[in-house]
């Protein structure tokens, strides 16, 4: 069978779906991604075959647009201003991004753009005729093209956060160039989500308002390397601080957390391993003795041997953390990080703190509490067994291709 993924411009929303990828094709089935240009390498490293159709607009625009719009609304929570959408530069008042300019000039284009991405999937589907279409939150254009196709579609969740959340912290993106209804579907509502891909274990009670499909979450942490220490078990305890790749891009400098939580760390009873982007990590400057600091180690393969993991509520590292069963310490900057923060630390294996209440006396007392405390290693250890238990991707591989072919 022919299987369409269809992927965001963001890396790390689709790097949940790659292992399904996987299992599609280690079963004989040709598996192609409708992807962004600027994703195609990435795509490509993971193993799968990239098209690079896709446009529309790009998700940090996406992202910083609803968080100026959070700010707008009073909901943003943070004592600082969301950054301008378009620059990214700090702003000290909401009216520093001319909203009304926006959509006379911008917006338009953006739409325009969007109707492109559209229309390149609907022909590239028609071309290929695939049987089963898979798309992350961020790209709408799979479930078009499978409602025009009438084939079957599912939504692959990345993370703990849902479409179904409320809508301040909205996951998928508008419509705004009304492909929709220019292909007689109508206007785009959550309804037409027939099936979701849930890759995250029941305790997290995520809200699915569709067909859940559960799958067993299986680590890709992109195309990294694992140094040869990663196979010894530390001789005392360790601790992992992990942080987004593009944090203080979308949600502003404020966000820039990793020199408050090294300098928290300091003189901790614990090896501390430190894992960031070369340009997050060119900014720490001199860290202590005792932090080993690795740009862009994959996570699966230093978070089995760790006592607990410090990071943003990125959805890959939350997950990630619950398929090795380490207790985390979560401080969050945005909607989507916040509500992962909140569910995880509600099963018990994890603190969840505000990015700005997150001050070096909370960071450390909070690391201190996850590494004593055998209640929060327990609550992370039964996290794990239900992840564990989960249909692995080559079961629900076999159901999606069973559903799509009536067998």
């Amino acid at each position: 069978m022919r299987v369409l993924f269809t992927v965001s411009s963001w890396p790390t929303q689709y790097a949940a779906m790659v292992p399904l990828g996987w299992a599609l094709q280690a079963a004989g089935h040709e598996v192609r991604v409708l992807c962004a240009p600027g994703q195609a390498a990435a795509v490509g490293r993971a193993g799968l075959v990239p098209v690079p159709a896709l446009g529309g607009m790009e998700e940090v625009l996406r992202l910083r647009l609803q968080y100026h719009a959070e700010a707008v609304a009073g909901i943003w929570p943070y004592p600082w201003l969301p950054p301008h959408p378009l620059t990214g530069e700090r702003v000290d008042r909401l009216d520093a991004f001319d909203t009304a300019r926006f959509e006379r000039e911008i917006a338009p284009e953006l739409a325009d753009s969007a109707a492109r991405s559209f229309d390149a999937a609907v022909a590239y589907a028609r071309d290929w005729g695939p049987g089963l279409v898979l798309h992350d939150p961020g790209s709408l254009e799979g479930l078009l093209v499978a409602k025009l196709l009438e084939v079957p579609s599912a939504l692959c969740l990345w993370g703990p956060a849902s479409p179904h959340d409320p809508d301040h912290m909205r996951i998928v993106p508008t419509d705004h160039s009304g492909a929709f209804p220019r292909y007689g579907l109508g206007t785009f509502d959550l309804s037409m989500i027939e099936r979701v891909v849930d890759p995250n274990p029941p305790s997290l009670k995520v809200p699915v308002e569709a067909e859940r499909l559960p799958v067993r979450y299986v680590p890709y942490n992109g195309a990294g390397h694992a140094p040869a220490w990663t196979a010894r078990p530390p001789e005392g305890r360790r601790v992992c601080v992990t942080w987004s790749t593009a944090l203080s891009t979308v949600s502003g400098p404020d966000s820039y957390l990793l020199p408050r939580i090294v300098a928290a760390l300091d003189g901790l009873d614990a090896e501390v391993v430190l894992t960031a982007t070369a340009r997050d990590v060119a900014a720490l400057g001199d860290v202590p003795a005792s932090v080993r600091v690795v740009e862009n180690l994959p996570l699966a393969s230093v978070l089995p041997g760790c006592d607990a993991v410090v990071h943003h509520g990125g959805s890959g590292s939350a997950l990630t953390a619950l398929w090795a069963g380490v207790p985390q310490f979560i401080a969050t900057f945005a909607a989507e990080q916040q509500v992962t923060g909140e569910r995880v630390a509600a099963t018990g294996a994890a603190l969840h703190v505000p990015g700005h209440l997150a001050d070096e006396a909370t960071i450390r007392g909070g690391v201190e509490r996850l590494i004593e405390d055998d209640a929060h290693r327990a609550a992370a250890a039964r996290l794990r067994e239900e992840v564990a238990e989960a249909p692995s991707p080559a079961a629900l591989a076999a159901e999606l291709v069973a559903s799509a072919t009536g067998g």
